[in-house]
């Protein structure tokens, strides 16, 4: 069980946590120091045993331009500084134009969903062979949550995914609350995206919070996590036992015993599952 913060908010091992996971928007470059107390606080975190894994926001993996190469260096040096097991990114682009082009480059600020068609495929597994080529660990890609849906799709969430792991070998960051926006949004059925992945390529899992407003459902990871994002996840650990759960947490953060509390229901939606395993030695679908 993880928590994850981004950079801005320090970090600290939570109550019933076994790794962390850091957002790396910035890209500031950092090494280890030997003088402890100068060291960045997650550095501190891995010396007490914490794992913690880089979270890259802005590669835009799945945009038409190539990536930066600056930022893939410096992804790469926080991974060694940290003794990290893996790196993760998005499934997504994140902005428009540029030297390739005629327009001025735009940076969205958002992760915009990635049209599933094949030519974007064929774009972001070249990207992603890029990546792994610079990236001194794993690279592990999260599917990402949307208002949209594009007009053109040819592949089906699941089948976009299956296929950039059999192309590429990279590892994939199932986040169960995006799976769960993406229901509300886009009318997508969670457990028809789980059916069509490949689970021996999950990495690991998020889980985070959110609320609705006006039909809409906005992935805040600032809000407590809802039953319905743990009965994804129950849908998922019912495929398979995940390598490892996060809670993502970036802005109005509980107090300790709230926190805790949240960790110790993600953490019994995957025991529950796990049991049923035990009992049956068949997955159990949860409806």
């Amino acid at each position: 069980m993880g928590y994850g913060v981004r950079a801005s908010a320090g970090a600290r091992k939570s109550p019933g946590t076994s790794h962390a996971r850091k957002a790396s928007t910035g890209w500031r470059s950092w090494r280890r120091t030997s003088a402890p107390d100068t060291s960045p606080p997650l550095l501190r975190l891995c010396e007490r045993g914490t794992p913690v894994v880089p979270h890259g926001v802005s590669l835009g993996l799945g945009g038409a331009d190539r990536p930066d190469l600056g930022k893939l260096v410096a992804l790469a040096e926080r991974a060694e500084a940290l003794g990290a097991p893996l790196v993760t990114e998005h499934i997504a682009f994140v902005g428009s134009g540029g030297p390739l082009t005629a327009s001025p480059r735009i940076e969205a600020g958002h992760l915009l969903p990635v049209p599933r068609t094949r030519d974007a495929l064929d774009v972001l597994c070249e990207n992603v062979r890029i990546a792994q080529q610079l990236l001194p660990v794993p690279l592990a890609l999260e599917n990402v949550a949307a208002f949209l849906t594009w007009p053109e799709n040819e592949l089906s969430e699941g089948q976009f995914l299956a296929e950039l792991v059999e192309r590429t070998g990279v590892g994939l960051l199932v986040d169960v609350a995006n799976l769960h926006t993406n229901h509300v949004n886009r009318g997508e059925d969670p457990a028809t995206v789980l059916d069509e992945l490949p689970l021996e390529a999950i990495a690991y899992v998020h889980v985070a919070g959110g609320f609705e407003r006006d039909g809409l459902w906005h992935d805040s990871h600032a809000h407590p996590v809802t039953r319905p994002v743990l009965d994804v996840l129950a849908e998922l650990c019912a495929r398979t036992t995940p390598p490892g759960v996060l809670l993502e947490r970036d802005d109005d953060f509980p107090e300790a015993d709230e926190l805790a509390a949240e960790l110790q229901a993600i953490q019994a939606v995957v025991t529950r599952a796990s049991a049923k395993d035990v009992r049956t030695g068949v997955p159990q679908r949860v409806r």
